[in-house]
């Protein structure tokens, strides 16, 4: 049985490795916040991510994996919902790539402070909407609950282990990402990285509002 539950952590954590490093919208939001904020406003961004995760576990103990996956209704619901997140934040990033270095007053404010209860909602919401981490929990996370196992207990031990990974290499990118701050936010420069990640995360939002389930 111990080997077994090893072999089964194993295979998790591989899993749940794969789906940190891959880049998606939370990674591109953690590279946005840095770069409008600071390392801080990154890491709290990779906070509110790393929590959300803790939330897809409760509805998979929960058992809502069931109605999820068996309604279209409700699976399209959330994809529209987080499609339209990104969609918004990809727009925002246009629109401060278009304004930075034409208008002063916009260049001035950002170099203001951002708000971090602003980047940890912003992370949580796009953990949250995010329809890929939700069912890679629905229906990942249950082949690795026993039948003597204490569901929620097991659920939210998983997503620990999860939250650990992707909280370290977010913070890491966001260290490295502030190492070299100074250099990205030369005003053309700075202009040209905000409107990739718009255009990203633009693109990832009519990508997952088109694909099919």
């Amino acid at each position: 049985m111990t080997e077994m539950i090893d072999t089964s952590l194993v295979t998790f954590i591989a899993f749940a490795a794969v789906l940190t490093l891959t880049p998606g919208a939370d990674t591109l939001l953690v590279i946005r916040n840095v770069l409008t904020g600071d390392v801080r406003n990154g890491i709290v961004t990779t906070a509110g991510i790393c929590t959300g995760l803790f939330f897809h576990a409760t509805l998979s103990a929960l058992g809502v994996s069931l109605i999820l996956m068996a309604s279209a209704t409700l699976y399209g619901l959330l994809k529209i919902a987080g499609a339209a997140y990104l969609g918004w934040l990809g727009l925002m990033s246009l629109r401060d790539a278009l304004q930075t270095g034409s208008r002063p007053e916009v260049a001035a404010h950002l170099k203001q402070p951002v708000s971090r209860r602003r980047s940890f909602v912003e992370g949580v919401t796009s953990n949250v909407l995010n329809p890929k981490t939700a069912i890679f929990y629905l229906a990942f996370l249950p082949q690795f609950i026993h039948a003597d196992d204490p569901v929620l207990l097991k659920s939210l031990f998983l997503a620990a282990i999860h939250f650990g990974m992707a909280f370290l290499w977010l913070c890491l990118l966001s260290l490295l990402l502030d190492r070299f701050r100074a250099s990205l936010l030369s005003s053309a420069l700075h202009r040209w990285l905000e409107g990739v990640c718009g255009l990203l995360l633009l693109g990832l939002g009519v990508r997952l509002l088109l694909e099919r389930r």
